[in-house]
């Protein structure tokens, strides 16, 4: 009997010797599996599908270690059958979990793509509203660090890296608060409708002013740098201007780089103005110094500033801030200087409609 065994066993290591030793090839799926979980951990399956990735890996793993087993037996008796049907499934469920991950990708890339949209669209809504009131110095800072990371955000997410740009626009938000917190006070004095009445009521009242008299008069809107000269209560000429570098303001005392709101008229023509020409108005008139009065006792401005005055009229060009006056080109104010006179009045208000470009701005906030 062990003679016959010994027999057999040299029969078949002559058969291998002759036949090349040749056993079943590996079944191509295991390759076309190991290259599947390279692009799926590639593609962020670990970050946008965790779960399924770490099920999907066992079952990778369990397919790897029934092929070691496999390939641990004798040559002749090696079968690939199961393992080839074991790695095609490992391939299906890869398949799947890629659809989820690339599914998961374009959610994310679709909600990341609209919040850069609407801080863009923030950021650039502030920016206007910081020009059109002369407050770009409060909110700049913030702005442009919003700007910056905002930049960086659409780099992460042109490569792909949704979930890192996701965490990173969490921090957008504080910037522009912080340059909306600067600006809103300010803004909110020309979307008050009390506060737009009390304006109209004193452009209505110069204008009709001037119907009956039958003379010029003057009103400048400060959010719309524009200064209207009326004749006969019929608008005349309409001119742009500067105001002062903390224009939106209404001025309280001296030296706060406010352009004052009010009714007030010209009391003195200065041809050898150091800005060209100049028209000199009565600031400060009886209601400014009741408010100056009111905000000094209670402690809204400096124990020691005075109310100030000098509030011109004048050239120099619309563009250059001003310390609290209004400024318009030189040949503008040549030419409003030669139609005016002594008397005429001046009302200067923060804006003139209800529904003006503040109003407006502030709608894509």
């Amino acid at each position: 009997m062990i003679h016959g065994l010994i027999k057999t066993v040299f029969l078949l290591i002559a058969l291998s010797i002759l036949t090349g030793c040749k056993s079943a090839p590996v079944p191509p799926e295991v390759r076309e599996a190991e290259q599947q979980q390279h692009d799926l951990w590639k593609a962020g399956a670990e970050i946008y599908a965790p779960e399924e990735y770490k099920i999907y890996k066992r079952g990778l793993r369990d397919g790897q270690i029934h092929l070691a087993s496999e390939n641990n037996r004798f040559i002749w008796f090696r079968t690939y059958k199961d393992v080839k049907t074991e790695f095609t499934n490992i391939l299906a469920q890869g398949k799947l979990l890629g659809e989820k991950v690339d599914e998961h990708k374009r959610t994310k890339s679709g909600n990341v793509a609209n919040q850069i949209a609407f801080f863009r669209n923030r950021i650039e809504t502030l920016r206007k509203l910081a020009s059109l009131i002369n407050e770009g110095s409060r909110s700049s800072r913030s702005l442009t660090k919003a700007e910056l990371q905002l930049a960086e955000i659409s780099l992460l997410s042109e490569r792909g890296s949704y979930t890192e740009a996701e965490e990173k626009l969490k921090g957008i938000s504080k910037y522009t608060e912080q340059a909306a917190n600067a600006i809103l006070p300010i803004l909110n004095r020309y979307t008050d409708n009390d506060q737009i009445t009390k304006w109209r009521k004193w452009v209505n009242e110069t204008v009709e002013a001037s119907k009956r008299s039958q003379s010029y008069s003057i009103v400048v809107s400060k959010v719309d740098k524009r200064l209207f000269l009326y004749k006969g209560g019929r608008s005349y000429k309409t001119y742009e201007i500067g105001v002062g570098t903390n224009g939106s303001h209404d001025k309280l005392y001296a030296g706060d780089k406010a352009t004052p709101e009010g009714k007030y008229h010209v009391i003195k023509k200065v041809a050898g103005s150091r800005f060209h020409k100049a028209l000199l108005i009565n600031y400060p008139n009886e209601d400014d110094r009741r408010q100056f009065a009111i905000a000094k006792s209670k402690g809204l401005i400096p124990h020691r500033a005075g109310i100030g005055g000098l509030i011109e009229i004048h050239g120099g060009g619309k563009h250059g801030m001003t310390y609290g006056c209004v400024a318009m080109e030189n040949q503008h104010i040549e030419e409003l200087f030669n139609i005016v006179d002594v008397g005429t009045p001046v009302t200067i208000v923060g804006v003139i409609e209800y529904e003006n470009r503040i109003t407006s701005a502030m709608k894509n906030l």
